[in-house]
């Protein structure tokens, strides 16, 4: 017997089946990632030579620049120019094609013309590189050679180009473009037609003169309405720039992870605590509990809030002139003075600032902060913790 009949596919359908081609090609690849990148991650990336950047914002610029240096450097352009016309047809019947002076003459007039040009673009654009980099960026990382190169992924960029935001932007800046040029040509030629039509009958460097001021003018129109579309190009790749490194939650928790116990990184921030503290000895000493004093070389602050530190804190230490500076903020603060010279003297050569006390010395300080805490009963009761 004949099975059921089956419904014949659609030719859409067919063809994704003949091509193989398998959707998932064009999922997101970066689903989940939803956490804004982290500081580390955008200095790697600028380390890497990865930043926001306008491409659209580079070629106005670079087109601005060199358009503004020909219209003001014109008038001297235009005298090389015929010097080198007037050079070479004077001597076209009697000179020798092979004499070098006719060579030197030819790229002192070329070097004459075009080098104001060309620094201007090269300088236009190392400005505009510049600019949107926030500031020079020397990075290998991109010319780095990779086997992803030889053999591409056609798949996802395909779908990178056809099939997401930042292709159909790029689609539309596009046409956006040719119809900005397309717009302006028309207009500057439609009021200047009437006179297009005179030249005919005007003199060469009459029609010269003219058919240059209206291309200048073309140009510029068009080179601001360039860097006119130019930014929100560069908002839109900002954008993209940023999406691009977004982060999941797991890979933040792993890069923190690696940044916490990363001994160079612990170890700057103790260093930039030892540094906040110190300048702020003043403020930190009448805040401490005790001052363990040697009693003339050495004095070291402690302080200990049960609610923000697992255990005493050193705050400040000095050794002779700061030793007494922090004895008389101690004294004019009220706070207490307590001498013990082998404890002053082991905490002031093994405790940093910012640092926890260690084990070791929790039974000698217990008994200076007996004493202390015995005047204030409200502290009292703190001992226990010890």
């Amino acid at each position: 017997m004949r099975g059921p009949l089956l419904p014949e596919p659609r030719p859409a359908e067919a063809l994704a089946v003949a091509l193989l081609i398998d959707l998932q090609w064009f999922a997101a690849e970066d689903e989940g990632r939803t956490e804004d990148p982290t500081d580390f991650k955008l200095r790697k990336a600028r380390e890497e030579g990865r930043v926001a950047k306008s491409m659209e914002l580079n070629g106005a610029i670079v087109l601005l620049v060199p358009a503004l240096t020909v219209i003001m450097l014109a008038p001297d352009m235009m005298k090389t120019f015929t010097e080198l016309l007037s050079f070479y047809l004077t001597r076209a019947t009697t000179a020798d094609i092979t004499d070098p002076a006719l060579v030197r003459a030819f790229f002192r007039y070329f070097v004459k013309l075009v080098l104001p040009v060309t620094v201007a673009a090269l300088l236009a654009g190392v400005a505009s590189n510049v600019l949107q980099n926030g500031g020079f960026i020397f990075s290998l990382k991109p010319i780095e050679p990779k086997l992803s190169k030889v053999s591409p992924n056609f798949a996802r960029y395909f779908s990178r180009v056809l099939f997401s935001a930042e292709g159909l932007f790029n689609v539309g800046k596009s046409l956006v473009k040719v119809g900005v040029i397309a717009f302006v040509a028309y207009l500057s030629i439609r009021s200047e037609l009437p006179r297009l039509v005179n030249m005919l009958s005007t003199g060469l460097w009459q029609a010269v003169a003219f058919v240059a001021s209206m291309t200048a003018r073309l140009l510029l129109t068009a080179a601001f309405l360039f860097l006119a579309i130019s930014i929100p190009d560069y908002l839109f790749q900002r954008r993209q720039f940023m999406e691009s490194l977004k982060m999941s939650k797991q890979e933040v928790k792993e890069e923190y992870k690696q940044l916490e116990g990363d001994p160079l990184v612990k170890s700057r921030l103790r260093q930039r605590m030892r540094e906040l503290l110190s300048q702020n000895m003043a403020v930190n000493v009448p805040k401490a509990d005790v001052v363990i004093t040697n009693p003339t070389h050495f004095a070291c602050a402690m302080q200990w809030d049960r609610s923000t530190m697992r255990a005493p804190m050193l705050t400040a230490k000095g050794a002779d002139r700061l030793a007494m500076r922090i004895r008389e903020i101690a004294r004019d603060s009220g706070v207490p003075i307590v001498e013990n010279r082998p404890l002053a003297r082991a905490l002031y050569a093994e405790v940093e600032i910012g640092d926890m006390i260690p084990d070791e010395y929790y039974q000698a300080l217990a008994v200076i902060l007996a004493k202390v805490y015995a005047l204030d009963s409200r502290k009292s009761r703190v001992l226990k913790e010890l």
